[in-house]
């Protein structure tokens, strides 16, 4: 533990791969930091001025972030917190992770945006490696989640229309329900969740949820000859991090293929390396029609979004039929390839499989069971079940950011944990000491 002349604590923090000139460097950045936004804003202060000026569409954990490296962050007074959120999975690879952000720096110093109507010579790059990596014929570039999700639904109906030869206007996509792929109108429209989408109907109609698990009621709705695609998240996420059956998966596919409707998959929060694979299918060793990525694929640090499907899907788009201003400019289409090189080249998958099978098997075994009566996840993505008898989910959230580690609830009864995949064993064991300890010390009658 060191002191500067200020008086500010100092802990030597050793990163993965980092090494010791970084080390230097980071010591230095944090005094520069720390000192300078004390002698400028409190936690208060931000949380004052964007309550002022921002939309209160969200309600933030009480910190103040101002910097991250690593699975770490810290707040504008320099406490420095573990991150298990990793923003909503879109920090797969740690904050500023420093080949993704070099890959920024330099396209954005040389073209970083063109817009698709010209050619440039980075989609065609980032197309190819994209397509390649997971087995698909064609990329479709997009921004956020939300429109990669959207264009899915767009493709399917279109291919439905030209391939299936459904009626005009008449094309159905079954969801499954407690799903979540944004909250646009048409995402709201397939939600089953009232605080998504009450209040702003009317919604897009051909639009209809079946239980998730639940293979007797989607052969049922595949059986309607209007029907294009069935949409679902291989784990869904905000439901609470909901694991299907074995098999499930692999059943979806043959019965897709049996009634000769799209399997359309989700994978913006459980794609690239978060549960243990590469994508969550590939549990089941199973080829969806259309593949929806994004979050992880911009790294963290831009928007980049995407799906993939064969020839005699995604032709079916014609040119002027669907588009993005942003969408595969020269700058997403580096910080993609860059992302996906580090997902490759850093095993992060398999680090994520390691890590995710010690921490359930460490909380199942050293959590109390009268506060937390489930434990659940697979890889990286996890999240914990709460007894509302002894403890609320935003409260714990709270207590565990005073211990030092930040994490998001979901529903009033269930904490997500998904720090960055890069996590080192070492640093997973402390985080979960903080965890394990926090939750204990809740009393229990």
């Amino acid at each position: 533990m060191l002191r500067n002349r200020n008086h500010i604590k100092l802990s030597f923090v050793m990163l993965p791969g980092r090494g010791a000139t970084r080390l230097i460097l980071k010591l230095e950045e944090s005094v520069r930091i720390q000192n300078t936004c004390k002698s400028l804003l409190s936690t208060q202060d931000v949380m004052k001025r964007e309550k002022k000026y921002a939309a209160h569409n969200y309600h933030p954990l009480p910190v103040a972030l101002c910097r991250g490296e690593g699975v770490f962050v810290w707040d504008i007074e320099g406490k420095r917190y573990f991150d298990y959120l990793s923003g909503y999975s879109a920090n797969n690879f740690g904050h500023c992770h420093p080949k993704i952000v070099k890959a920024l720096q330099d396209q954005s110093a040389v073209l970083h945006h063109t817009s698709r109507a010209f050619y440039s010579d980075k989609l065609g790059e980032y197309a190819e490696v994209i397509t390649k990596l997971f087995g698909y014929d064609k990329l479709m570039p997009m921004n956020t989640g939300v429109e990669a999700g959207d264009t899915a639904c767009k493709i399917a109906r279109k291919w439905g229309y030209k391939k299936k030869n459904i009626p005009r206007d008449e094309a159905k996509i079954i969801f499954a329900a407690n799903n979540f792929w944004g909250r646009s109108l048409a995402a709201i429209s397939a939600s089953t969740d009232p605080s998504s989408f009450e209040g702003y109907g009317p919604f897009l109609p051909g639009f209809s949820c079946i239980p998730y698990d639940d293979l007797s009621a989607l052969e049922r709705e595949l059986k309607n000859p209007l029907v294009c695609a069935y949409m679902m998240e291989p784990i869904q996420g905000e439901a609470g991090v909901i694991v299907p059956s074995d098999g499930y998966l692999k059943s979806i596919r043959e019965l897709c293929t049996k009634y000769n409707v799209l399997w359309i998959a989700d994978e913006i929060q459980t794609g690239l390396g978060r549960t243990g694979r590469r994508l969550a299918v590939d549990y089941e060793n199973v080829l969806p029609d259309i593949l929806v990525l994004g979050k992880a694929l911009g790294g963290g640090v831009y928007p980049v979004s995407a799906c993939l499907a064969n020839d005699d899907i995604m032709m079916v788009i014609e040119p002027g039929t669907h588009g993005s201003t942003f969408g595969g400019n020269p700058l997403a289409s580096k910080v993609a390839i860059a992302s996906l090189e580090v997902l490759e080249e850093e095993n992060v998958a398999e680090n994520a499989l390691k890590m995710g099978n010690k921490f359930r098997a460490e909380l199942r075994k050293k959590l109390n069971s009268k506060v937390v009566i489930e434990v659940r996840g697979k890889g990286l993505l996890n999240a914990i079940v709460i007894n509302q008898n002894h403890a609320e989910a935003w409260d714990i959230c709270l207590k565990l950011k005073e211990e030092g580690l930040i994490a998001k609830h979901t529903h009033e009864y269930i904490v997500r944990f998904a720090p960055p995949l890069i996590i080192s064993e070492e640093q997973l064991e402390e985080s979960m000491e903080i965890i394990i300890r926090t939750i204990n010390n809740i009393g229990t009658i």
